[in-house]
């Protein structure tokens, strides 16, 4: 009987793993085979099911030594290659079916393969422009320049949440990867560093360089800094980091799904030009291990306490590199030449109707109150006065029965849903709102400002919003957030992308990359739903059934919204440049970026 019911558990095994190989061999070209090789593929885990190369490492590598692990950006697949088939096999035995690290802790599934992916997106070629020197200072000079630093003591140092930080020359700003140049720090950089400069030059790395700002970053092992590119407009080209106390491996990554780790090695320098510098991100994943491909295979590097010295030359004029999808002054022009007709028709087309023709859609998927719109809500006092600014279906025209509430939207469509409901609700734009100036208590604009083509409009909409807030009045904006995964935890938006995204049922969205919007002459990016977002300005599909069709034969409609995906401090800086205002508390919702503000005059 045991015997029975262990062949029918082997057969129900044998039966998922062939599915699951069926699907790596769609994703990968990868064959399977029952052949004991010395290549294994995990056939139903990978990145996007938050599987990493340390775990693979940690539960691989205790049955023999690993010479790769390939990780596939956007496949539920990895691999794992082993010194030999021996172990590889062992490792089988012991991991397919057994080991729960799938999604929804179901067990790996397992199978050989003759051969590994040739075009992965891990490769160990360097980026175009990128130099690391090795042993380019020697310990005496290490324990200098480490000397020159005292985190504790000095007035322009920081203690930030992932490291402790000291500027010279300019203050590094983190917010937005710049800096204020026109705020020079009280010490620039030590004169111990020029020796380095001069170490360039004879090397032939550089010519003449002498960078005016440095950054000093200690970082404790487990901690590490997110994927950015510093910003091009504020510094020339190149940057360099010096590696000090410690070895680590930083990753780059290329927005076509290319990805570069390099382990950079105490007394390293690491130089960034041309494209690494300008058109891939750099970062450091948080932990306390590194996994090194050495010649003699994987290798687990434990880090230490490592102290990184960088050095930028700040930039006089505007930048003029030929990366203009990163160039925040080329995109800038670019924003300014989309003049207010051109957006306005935009906005026109990729919002207002199609809010008209999904708008019954909408409102059925919009039901629940977020709740720190609530708590806002519930702030005031009776008898008070709250709009809410583009109010949609009006599900926060409910809350708190004892304020006067007034809601308005730019859909008819949405507003008539409104008035079926008895609500206090208005058809008009954002932009200019019909209201006295300072008659309400509190204003509400939650998911609407992201909707406007240019900063100069979305300016202008929140000046509307301070315009008819009384004295002391509060306003709530909530806008979408470009990073949808905030300290390692995904948003709800992107919590729903397994269970409603499947890549067969997207056919539209898989061929169209871009659209040219012929009423404002530009073309946008299309943003693949429940994913994390690559571009600022989007069009988001939004999927509608014709009701005509039978149920088994419906066909679904696309529509495009535009959106403006809100950068972190983007929307603090926007709100700074009103005089009249009070910034009193940015926050991050769920995929959103949030700030409350408080009327000081008129």
């Amino acid at each position: 009987m045991e015997n029975g019911h262990s062949r029918k558990q082997g057969r129900k095994l044998n039966k998922k793993v062939k599915k699951a190989q069926h699907i790596v061999e769609k994703q990968t070209g990868i064959t399977c085979t029952n052949n004991v090789t010395k290549n294994l593929v995990i056939c139903n885990c990978g990145l996007v099911n938050g599987l990493s190369e340390d775990i693979i490492y940690h539960h691989f590598s205790a049955y023999g030594p690993l010479e790769k692990i390939i990780m596939i950006t956007g496949e539920s697949c990895a691999f794992v290659s082993f010194k030999t088939a021996d172990t590889a096999e062992l490792a089988y035995r012991n991991i397919n079916g057994k080991l729960n690290l799938a999604q929804d802790d179901k067990p790996l599934l397992l199978s050989f393969v003759d051969r590994l992916p040739e075009n992965s997106n891990c490769t160990n070629d360097l980026p175009s422009g990128l130099t690391v020197i090795d042993n380019f200072v020697t310990e005496e000079e290490e324990e200098l320049l480490l000397s020159l630093v005292c985190f504790d003591e000095q007035e322009n140092s920081s203690t930030l949440k992932h490291r402790q930080v000291v500027h010279y020359g300019y203050e590094f700003r983190y917010d937005n990867n710049n800096v204020d140049k026109d705020k020079p720090l009280l010490h620039g950089i030590p004169k111990e560093c020029n020796f380095l400069w001069d170490r360039l030059q004879k090397l032939g790395y550089t010519d003449n360089f002498r960078p005016d700002q440095l950054t000093v970053n200690k970082y404790q092992p487990g901690q590490g800094i997110p994927p950015h590119i510093d910003t091009h407009s504020a510094f020339d080209d190149p940057i360099l980091s010096l590696s000090l106390s410690s070895s680590i491996v930083m990753e780059f990554r290329h927005e076509n799904g290319s990805h570069v780790p390099i382990f950079l090695k105490q007394r390293s320098l690491l130089i960034m030009s041309d494209e690494s510098r300008y058109n891939w991100t750099h970062g450091i994943t948080p932990r306390k291990t590194d996994i090194v491909s050495l010649e003699s295979g994987l290798k687990v590097v434990q880090r230490c306490t490592r102290v990184s010295f960088t050095f930028r030359k700040l930039l006089k004029g505007e930048c003029q590199c030929r990366f203009t999808k990163k160039c925040d002054t080329y995109l800038k022009n670019c924003a300014d030449e989309l003049v207010n007709h051109s957006a306005s028709q935009l906005e026109k087309i990729h919002v207002h109707e199609i809010y008209e023709n999904i708008a019954d859609h909408f409102s059925d998927t919009r039901h629940k109150p977020w709740p720190n719109v609530v708590d806002f809500i519930n702030s005031f006092d009776v008898g008070s006065v709250l709009m809410d600014a583009g109010c949609g279906n009006g599900k926060y025209l409910n809350c708190h029965k004892n304020v006067f509430k007034v809601g308005f939207d730019s859909s008819a469509s949405l507003i008539n849903l409104c008035q079926e409901k008895g609500l206090n609700v208005i058809t008009c734009n954002c932009l200019y709102i019909p209201f006295r100036d300072e008659s309400v208590d509190g204003v509400i604009s939650i998911a609407v400002i992201h909707h406007l083509a240019n900063s100069e409009r979305r300016l202008r909409a929140i000046r509307e919003l301070v315009r008819v807030s009384r004295i002391n009045g509060n306003i709530l904006i909530y806008v979408w957030a470009k990073d949808q995964c905030k300290d390692q935890q995904k948003s709800s938006y992107l919590k729903q992308d397994r269970r409603n995204r499947k890549k067969d049922d997207l056919p539209q969205e898989d061929k169209i990359q871009n659209v040219t919007v012929k009423e404002s002459n530009i073309t946008l990016p299309i943003h693949i739903n429940r994913t994390q977002f690559q571009h600022q300005d989007v069009l988001v599909p939004w999927k509608l059934k014709d009701s005509n069709i039978d149920d088994k034969s419906k066909s679904e409609k696309l529509f495009l919204r535009f959106y403006h995906v809100f950068d972190e401090g983007e929307l603090e800086d926007l709100c700074k440049k009103l005089d009249n205002i009070e910034i009193v508390k940015t926050y991050y919702d769920q995929g959103n970026w949030c700030i409350l503000l408080k009327k000081l005059k008129s």
